[in-house]
Protein backbone atom coordinates (compact mmCIF):
# COMPACT_ATOMS: atom_id res chain seq x y z
CA UNK A 1 0.00 0.00 0.00
CA UNK A 2 1.56 3.43 -0.76
CA UNK A 3 1.12 6.30 1.80
CA UNK A 4 2.57 9.70 1.64
CA UNK A 5 4.34 10.52 5.24
CA UNK A 6 3.54 13.42 7.03
CA UNK A 7 5.61 13.15 9.94
CA UNK A 8 9.40 11.66 10.10
CA UNK A 9 9.46 8.08 10.83
CA UNK A 10 12.79 6.32 11.98
CA UNK A 11 13.55 3.62 9.40
CA UNK A 12 10.59 4.52 6.97
CA UNK A 13 11.03 7.89 5.28
CA UNK A 14 10.94 11.72 5.84
CA UNK A 15 7.84 14.27 5.67
CA UNK A 16 6.29 14.34 1.99
CA UNK A 17 7.67 11.13 0.88
CA UNK A 18 5.68 8.10 -1.13
CA UNK A 19 6.67 4.91 0.29
CA UNK A 20 5.16 1.52 0.09
CA UNK A 21 4.28 -0.23 3.30
CA UNK A 22 2.04 -3.29 4.40
CA UNK A 23 -1.59 -2.47 4.80
CA UNK A 24 -1.72 -3.52 8.03
CA UNK A 25 0.60 -1.27 9.01
CA UNK A 26 -0.82 1.64 7.21
CA UNK A 27 -3.96 1.18 8.18
CA UNK A 28 -3.77 0.40 12.30
CA UNK A 29 -0.82 2.44 12.52
CA UNK A 30 0.22 5.02 10.30
CA UNK A 31 -3.16 6.56 8.94
CA UNK A 32 -4.79 6.57 12.80
CA UNK A 33 -1.89 8.28 13.97
CA UNK A 34 -1.94 10.92 11.56
CA UNK A 35 1.64 9.63 10.18
CA UNK A 36 0.90 9.08 6.87
CA UNK A 37 -2.57 9.38 4.59
CA UNK A 38 -2.87 6.89 1.76
CA UNK A 39 -1.66 7.91 -1.43
CA UNK A 40 -4.97 7.76 -4.01
CA UNK A 41 -4.82 10.16 -6.99
CA UNK A 42 -6.00 13.58 -5.33
CA UNK A 43 -3.63 13.22 -2.17
CA UNK A 44 -0.92 12.95 -4.72
CA UNK A 45 -1.31 16.22 -6.24
CA UNK A 46 -2.15 17.76 -3.07
CA UNK A 47 1.43 16.41 -2.17
CA UNK A 48 2.96 19.03 -4.51
CA UNK A 49 1.84 21.71 -2.80
CA UNK A 50 1.74 20.38 0.74
CA UNK A 51 5.63 19.90 0.45
CA UNK A 52 6.51 23.78 0.39
CA UNK A 53 4.16 23.91 3.81
CA UNK A 54 5.46 20.63 5.26
CA UNK A 55 9.37 21.91 4.19
CA UNK A 56 8.47 25.14 6.06
CA UNK A 57 7.27 22.95 9.28
CA UNK A 58 10.18 20.50 9.22
CA UNK A 59 12.39 23.80 8.84
CA UNK A 60 10.80 25.11 11.88
CA UNK A 61 11.01 21.64 13.81
CA UNK A 62 14.99 22.04 12.66
CA UNK A 63 15.26 25.46 13.90
CA UNK A 64 13.27 24.73 17.64
CA UNK A 65 15.38 21.55 18.27
CA UNK A 66 18.82 23.67 17.56
CA UNK A 67 17.54 25.83 20.40
CA UNK A 68 16.39 22.76 22.45
CA UNK A 69 20.04 21.01 21.73
CA UNK A 70 22.31 24.36 22.72
CA UNK A 71 20.72 24.63 26.07
CA UNK A 72 21.26 20.50 26.79
CA UNK A 73 24.75 20.96 25.97
CA UNK A 74 25.22 24.03 28.05
CA UNK A 75 24.05 21.85 30.96
CA UNK A 76 25.93 19.58 32.80
CA UNK A 77 23.74 17.55 34.81
CA UNK A 78 25.82 16.49 38.37
CA UNK A 79 25.00 13.28 40.53
CA UNK A 80 26.05 12.78 43.65
CA UNK A 81 25.44 9.37 45.00
CA UNK A 82 27.02 6.41 47.65
CA UNK A 83 29.48 4.78 46.08
CA UNK A 84 31.86 1.50 47.09
CA UNK A 85 35.62 1.30 47.41
CA UNK A 86 36.00 1.13 43.45
CA UNK A 87 33.68 3.64 42.88
CA UNK A 88 30.99 1.34 41.72
CA UNK A 89 27.54 2.81 42.68
CA UNK A 90 24.59 1.61 44.95
CA UNK A 91 21.91 2.07 43.01
CA UNK A 92 22.48 3.54 39.32
CA UNK A 93 21.54 7.07 37.07
CA UNK A 94 18.92 6.41 34.88
CA UNK A 95 17.10 8.23 32.00
CA UNK A 96 14.21 8.69 34.41
CA UNK A 97 16.79 10.40 37.03
CA UNK A 98 18.30 12.47 33.96
CA UNK A 99 14.89 13.40 31.85
CA UNK A 100 14.35 14.67 35.64
CA UNK A 101 17.09 16.92 36.05
CA UNK A 102 16.96 18.32 32.94
CA UNK A 103 12.96 18.94 33.66
CA UNK A 104 14.55 21.05 36.72
CA UNK A 105 16.21 22.89 34.19
CA UNK A 106 13.39 23.77 32.23
CA UNK A 107 13.86 21.45 29.44
CA UNK A 108 11.09 18.85 28.66
CA UNK A 109 12.57 15.99 26.93
CA UNK A 110 11.17 11.97 26.98
CA UNK A 111 13.33 10.03 28.81
CA UNK A 112 13.01 7.77 25.81
CA UNK A 113 14.65 10.02 23.58
CA UNK A 114 17.68 10.16 25.96
CA UNK A 115 19.91 7.36 24.40
CA UNK A 116 21.58 5.50 27.86
CA UNK A 117 22.32 2.11 26.20
CA UNK A 118 22.48 0.82 30.33
CA UNK A 119 22.50 2.65 33.90
CA UNK A 120 25.89 4.15 34.66
CA UNK A 121 26.70 2.19 37.64
CA UNK A 122 30.24 3.99 38.35
CA UNK A 123 31.30 6.94 39.36
CA UNK A 124 33.06 9.08 36.31
CA UNK A 125 32.19 11.36 33.42
CA UNK A 126 29.77 10.32 30.64
CA UNK A 127 28.36 11.83 27.36
CA UNK A 128 24.62 11.22 26.80
CA UNK A 129 23.43 11.66 23.28
CA UNK A 130 19.43 12.99 23.40
CA UNK A 131 18.02 12.27 19.84
CA UNK A 132 15.58 16.01 19.37
CA UNK A 133 12.74 15.83 16.18
CA UNK A 134 14.12 16.76 13.09
CA UNK A 135 17.45 14.26 13.33
CA UNK A 136 19.32 16.29 15.73
CA UNK A 137 21.53 14.65 18.32
CA UNK A 138 22.34 16.66 21.28
CA UNK A 139 25.10 15.82 23.73
CA UNK A 140 24.25 15.73 27.03
CA UNK A 141 27.54 16.39 29.79
CA UNK A 142 26.55 13.84 33.01
CA UNK A 143 29.11 13.81 35.85
CA UNK A 144 28.76 11.17 39.15
CA UNK A 145 30.52 12.19 42.27
CA UNK A 146 31.01 10.31 45.21
CA UNK A 147 28.75 11.31 48.42
CA UNK A 148 30.87 12.49 51.47
CA UNK A 149 29.35 9.77 53.89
Amino acid sequence: MDIILVENIDGLGNIGEQVSVKPGYARNYLVPKGLAVVASSRNVKELEHQKRQLERKAQKVMQASELIKNRIEALGCEFTLRAGEEGKLFGSVTTMELAGRMAESGIEVDRKKIQLGEPIKNLGEYEVPVKLPGGIVATLKVSVLASEE
